[in-house]
Formats: structure tokens, C-alpha cells, sequence
């Protein structure tokens, strides 16, 4: 008998209504026509608490016994699910502890707190912060909510491919990000259930690939832990559960790199007018760098898990994505020290069109030689095109500047 069937996503739609939003679908002409397919963004990032996690956290919490309910409820979190947890809790009038790393964004922890729940900080990653959690099951005991490895959890995960498919019956193919496998093992069962063509098609970060590790070694791999900037998948450890219907359910995973995610976050906010955090932004950015194949056509759905993105990250998200698509360049040039040579410098930018951000002018490097000055330059560029071509106008005018 199968642990998560699609009678329990069928329940846990019930469980949730007036408590979770039937988020949007939204579908995106720009992507689209990037992507050469028909693509749809299913906004979780507008749920309550800023992500699909509160589905399957109140699922489990509404399906507790009300003794279980009053020992208290112990979970672990990057951040999301810590929220989920704490928002059940309350609406149930029981308490909540969250363990969460101790570098998790503070809005994420912030929010936590403001439903009432007691915040444990422990450790950089996930699995310290789980370990955390399970000493605390064992010394109060605790009621643990997993945040993806219980059936209930990923049963109201699962209401995800209900409402895709209820909304676009004639969806081909489902683009979801995968950390500990929850949220992709319940969107699967319901998508497959319902619709058995269909394909699932899971994206993690290149820094923290355990899924990708694990079905391709036919069993639980644990890769080594690597920041990233989608920090709510950055699970070292698939669940056994998840796994089991991963391999059974899923038809490809693929993964996306730092900069691939900012891109995703940035095309997301300039184009789309919407904030996703990192790991909501990897299925967008597995379908903008075309790591997916066979979609040319088809009806795709990206989730756009959740938007708790960091508020002190946004700059430096922003600027790689800039980076990243050539709109913001960095150029180190070493010239005579005299002058007008920096007015002709920036004359030759000015006439190109780009725009200077800022200028570093030092004659104190080791390696310069008298007479000489290192002048590293921002400037705000159109494309790579633009770069290519202000570099050779620069070089031709006795000026190499080199592209950091």
C-alpha cells in the first residue's frame, strides 16, 4: 500500500480550505517566447506565509491527535516550513519550537517568532538545525513535524498538482524544485494520479545536487553541504520516503547554478514584477538556460515556490544577475599617469553609451611601475555585444582594459 495516495492530497485539499490561498497561475509571454514553450508560473510565492510550505505543515498539524497537539510541536527549517509550523500552531493553540541554522534570513526567523513560536538557532545547515530538532523531541517530548519526509506533509504539498491541474488540464509538463523531496513527491502523486502522461521534472541547485545524487546511485546519498542562494533547498540528505516516490514518480532532475539562479531571480523581478527567493526562482532558471529538454511546444509549469526572499541579499542577487546578463561589467585598465588620459578614458565610455558607476584610481599596487596607474572601472552596459565592443574601441585607442 502506497505511504502518500491521492485519497490523502484529496483530504488535505479539504484540511486546507479558508486556511491556504488557491494560488495564481500567471502564464509569461517573455518566458515563453525565451523558452519556445508555453510557460506558466504557479505563484507559491504568494501564499500565506510567503511560500507552499504552510500547506504541508498545517496538513500535518490539523491531522495531529489533540494529545499529540499538547505535548508541543518541535520542527527543523531553513526557514519556510519553520513558518508553516509556527502559523498551524497558533490556529491550533498549541506550542511551537523551531530549530533553524543560525544564518537563516532574518525575516524568515522574524516571521517565525511573530506566530508565536520559540526559535532554537543551531548550526550553518539544515541537518544541524534537524539534529538540534530531534535532541529536543527526546528531552521535552516533543512532537516532531518533518519537514518533508511524513506522508501527511507531502500529502498537503500535493495540493499543488491538484489546483495545476484543475487550472490547465492540458499541462505537459510540471518544472519543480527539489531540496528534502517533498514538495515535488506530493505534486507528483497527484499529477500522475490524475494524469499519467504527464512529466515531472525536478531542479536543484548545483551546490547541494543530494536528489540528483541519489537517483542516480539507485540509493540515499548525503553530498556535502555548500552555501547557495536558494537556501530553502539546500538538503544534504534526501528523506526516505521522498526518495522512494522520486524514483518511482519523477522523470528527470536537473541542476542550476548561483548564477543561473540570480539571473532567474532578476528576470523575475523585471520582468514577471514578482520577488522570489532563490529556490523559488530555479525552476524559472532551469527553463531560461534551456537545461531541460523535449519542452519545445509543450504547456509548462514552473512553481515559483516561495518569495521569502533575504532583503539584505537583494543587492547582491541583483548585481550577479546584471553580471550575468551583461548588463553590468567591471574593467581594469593600467595607463600612464598623466593628464587628461582618464577624461579620454571615460569620453570613449561616455560615447558608447555606457554609464559609469564608479572609478578606482590606485598607483600603490605592487606590480604597477612608476608612472603608471591602475584604473578599475563599473560601468553599466547593454549586453555582451556592448562589452565586446567597448573593449575593442577602448584597446584601439591605446587603452587594453581587461574584464574582471
Amino acid at each position: 500500500m502506497a505511504l502518500v495516495t491521492l485519497e490523502m492530497i484529496r483530504e488535505a485539499e479539504e484540511h486546507l480550505k479558508g486556511v491556504a490561498q488557491r494560488t495564481s497561475m500567471m502564464h509569461s509571454t517573455s518566458l515563453s517566447e525565451q523558452c519556445g514553450c508555453e510557460v506558466h508560473l504557479k505563484m507559491e510565492n504568494f501564499q500565506r506565509t510567503g511560500s507552499f510550505k504552510l500547506r504541508g505543515a498545517y496538513n500535518k498539524v490539523a491531522s495531529l491527535t489533540p494529545e499529540e497537539r499538547a505535548r508541543g510541536i518541535v520542527a527543523s527549517s531553513a526557514g519556510n516550513h519553520a513558518q508553516g509550523v509556527a502559523l498551524a500552531a497558533k490556529e491550533y493553540g498549541c506550542k511551537a519550537t523551531i530549530c533553524m541554522p543560525t544564518n537563516a534570513p532574518i525575516a524568515k526567523i522574524d516571521a517565525t517568532k511573530s506566530y508565536g513560536a520559540d526559535v532554537v538557532l543551531a548550526g550553518d545547515f539544515y541537518a544541524d538545525c534537524y539534529e538540534k530538532a530531534c535532541q529536543l523531541q527526546k528531552e521535552k517530548g516533543f512532537t516532531f513535524c518533518h519537514p518533508f519526509d511524513d506522508p501527511l506533509v507531502i500529502a498537503g504539498q500535493g495540493t499543488i498538482g491538484l489546483e495545476i491541474l484543475e487550472k490547465l488540464p492540458e499541462t505537459d509538463v510540471i518544472v519543480v524544485p527539489i531540496g528534502g523531496g517533498g514538495l515535488i513527491s506530493g505534486i507528483a502523486v497527484a499529477a500522475k494520479e490524475l494524469k499519467p502522461s504527464i512529466r515531472i521534472v525536478g531542479v536543484q541547485t548545483q551546490n547541494m545536487p543530494s536528489m540528483k545524487e541519489s537517483v542516480a546511485h539507485g540509493e540515499i546519498t548525503t553530498v556535502p553541504a555548500l552555501k547557495s542562494l536558494a537556501d530553502g533547498i539546500t538538503v544534504g540528505t534526501p528523506g526516505t520516503l521522498t526518495f522512494d516516490i522520486v524514483s518511482k514518480y519523477v522523470d528527470e532532475i536537473v541542476t542550476v547554478s548561483e548564477a543561473e539562479i540570480a539571473e532567474a531571480i532578476l528576470f523575475l523581478l523585471e520582468r514577471v514584477k514578482t520577488a522570489a527567493e532563490g529556490a523559488g526562482a530555479c525552476p524559472v532558471a532551469a527553463l531560461m538556460n534551456h537545461k531541460i529538454q523535449g519542452v519545445e511546444g509543450k504547456n509548462v509549469v514552473a512553481l515559483v515556490s516561495g518569495g521569502n526572499i533575504d532583503v539584505n541579499m537583494i543587492d547582491r542577487i541583483i548585481n550577479n544577475g546584471l553580471v550575468k546578463t551583461w548588463r553590468r561589467a567591471y574593467f581594469d585598465v593600467v595607463v600612464q599617469d598623466k593628464p587628461h588620459v582618464l577624461s579620454k578614458i571615460t569620453s570613449i565610455i561616455s560615447d558608447s553609451n555606457a554609464n559609469i558607476l564608479s572609478i578606482y584610481h590606485d598607483r600603490s599596487q605592487r606590480d604597477i611601475e612608476v608612472g603608471y596607474v591602475h584604473v578599475a572601472l563599473e560601468i553599466e552596459t547593454m549586453n555582451e555585444k556592448h562589452v565586446n565592443s567597448l573593449l575593442a574601441t577602448l584597446s584601439a585607442n591605446g587603452f587594453p582594459a581587461i574584464l574582471r
